[in-house]
């Protein structure tokens, strides 16, 4: 195909306009994107990034909870009572074989009634009878007990298990002030001073078992417990020509339910009480101190207990007669008692 002038000077021009657009698309190309009076967006940058990847949170997540698993199982055997639980067999384990060898029980038996008990009671303001142990609402008919009679009267017993203390002053205060009292005095202090024995059954005192050696007889057998009592009776028998009068009272003041149907069983009232003192020690202060604690507990049918070994109960013990009398209340015999009903 033959070109003339005129077409090729037209495709000369088309040829140099082409080149001129490539050169200004270039140069555009190359214009600084943050050249002022530009609107262009700016690219995303690191500082307006999100936080780190939601993988990044779980992981601290992960690792708290594992935290918080850690102690647990630390924590629950504290609360566990492991090493209680590991003593019961071994406290119920000897009992149950005590109560077989000892005592001569069989399995029939409810070990409950073994269970060692000590007597105590709750004081009250002055002028209230006190409350007494939860096992005395468990007592049956056929366990005899007294622990406070009624109406205005004071039964003041007087253990003699430790020493005899000054008896004369003891004799004397109670002559002088017409006084009876109740006496529950060990064998052995028997033996040591028959005398006083027979002088305080000539005054009209009483005396009662306590048994002949003053032992915890929990830790006795049936068979021992009942030769202490017939023991004490024989003596008593020996020394007063008299026969005793029914009325035990258990050495420590500790027993337990069986003890308590046995003596029960031999004709015998346990004595317990429902006013004593730290009288087996020294007195702080002297003979205030026994003074103090009966006259602020008196009330209706008080029985009293007071260690015949405490020479501050024994300094005191004439003015405490005067101030019981003198407060309304009679000195009686626990053959007189009469006791509230159960």
């Amino acid at each position: 195909m033959k070109m003339t002038a005129r077409s090729i000077v037209a495709a000369a021009a088309i040829a140099v306009l082409l080149v001129a657009c490539s050169s200004n698309r270039e140069q555009a190309a190359q214009v600084p994107k943050d050249t002022p009076g530009q609107s262009q967006p700016a690219p995303p940058s690191d500082s307006a990034a999100p936080p780190p990847a939601p993988p990044v949170l779980p992981e601290p997540a992960k690792e708290d909870k594992a935290k918080d698993e850690k102690p647990q199982p630390e924590k629950e055997p504290e609360p566990q009572p492991v090493k209680e639980a590991s003593k019961e067999p071994v406290k119920t384990a000897p009992a149950q074989t005590a109560t077989g060898s000892v005592y001569g029980g069989s399995s029939k038996s409810d070990p409950g009634n073994r269970k060692e008990l000590s007597w105590y009671y709750m004081k009250k303001p002055k002028g209230q009878v006190p409350d007494f142990p939860h096992e005395t609402k468990t007592f049956s008919k056929d366990m005899k007990a007294l622990w406070v009679g009624t109406g205005k009267k004071v039964y003041l017993t007087i253990d003699t298990g430790g020493p005899l203390g000054d008896t004369a002053t003891l004799v004397k205060s109670l002559k002088d002030n017409d006084a009876k009292a109740n006496f529950f005095i060990a064998g052995y202090n028997v033996k040591k001073d028959p005398d006083f024995v027979r002088t305080l059954v000539a005054d009209g005192h009483l005396v009662a078992n306590h048994t002949m050696t003053h032992t915890d007889m929990n830790l006795q057998t049936d068979e021992q417990i009942r030769k202490e009592i017939q023991d004490y009776e024989k003596l008593y028998k020996e020394v007063t020509g008299k026969d005793i009068q029914p009325y035990f009272r258990f050495p420590y003041g500790k027993y337990n339910t069986h003890i308590l149907k046995l003596v029960s069983d031999m004709g015998y009232s346990s004595v317990f009480w429902s006013t004593a003192m730290r009288d087996w020690e020294p007195r702080k202060n002297g003979a205030e101190d026994p003074y103090n604690d009966i006259m602020n507990n008196l009330h209706d049918g008080n029985i009293i207990l007071m260690h015949q070994g405490s020479p501050e109960n024994i300094e005191a013990l004439d003015r405490i007669i005067k101030a019981v009398k003198k407060a309304g209340y009679e000195f009686a015999l626990l053959t007189d008692i009469e006791p509230p009903k159960r």
